[in-house]
């Protein structure tokens, strides 16, 4: 096989359609694009969501919700992933960067302990927020939880 002989496979290319070649062709006179208009012109270029006239979607649809530009976003780290480090690392302290490096939150985000699972060594935990179950069972294993100010 060499370069000259390839051919792209049975299917895979068109003729293109030849438009403007004479009212013989059938696709002659207007050229397919119908009569009259912008769209019928050459150089048109439509706006993007612009529907020929008719009322665009994103105009026909209604608006609703609301994003609150203030919102604080945390990354939840349950006490059953606490207890798994513990398991692991042995230690009786941790704070945000211990669970970052843990890879259970990145680098820039907050941090809150949710109350999923169950925890039975008496830890000491610094995060950015605890959620009330969180705080009650790492009071009840004797524990402390200390929120970052």
């Amino acid at each position: 096989m060499k370069l000259n002989n390839l051919k792209p496979a049975v299917g895979a290319t068109h003729t293109s359609k030849r438009l403007g070649r004479g009212q013989g062709s059938g696709k002659g006179g207007t050229s397919t694009r119908g009569t009259k208009g912008a769209q019928a012109r050459a150089g048109y270029e439509h706006k993007i969501g612009f529907e020929g006239g008719q009322m665009p979607i994103q105009r026909r649809l209604p608006k609703f919700g609301f994003k609150n530009p203030t919102r604080v976003e945390y990354q939840a780290v349950n006490l059953s992933d606490l207890e798994a480090l513990v398991a692991q690392s042995g230690l009786k302290e941790f704070g945000v960067e211990e669970i970052k490096a843990a890879g259970y939150a990145s680098s820039k985000d907050l941090v809150k302990v949710l109350g999923g699972g169950e925890i039975t060594s008496a830890i000491t935990v610094t995060a950015d927020a605890f959620s009330k179950s969180a705080i009650a069972k790492i009071e009840a294993a004797g524990g402390k939880a200390v929120v970052n100010e």
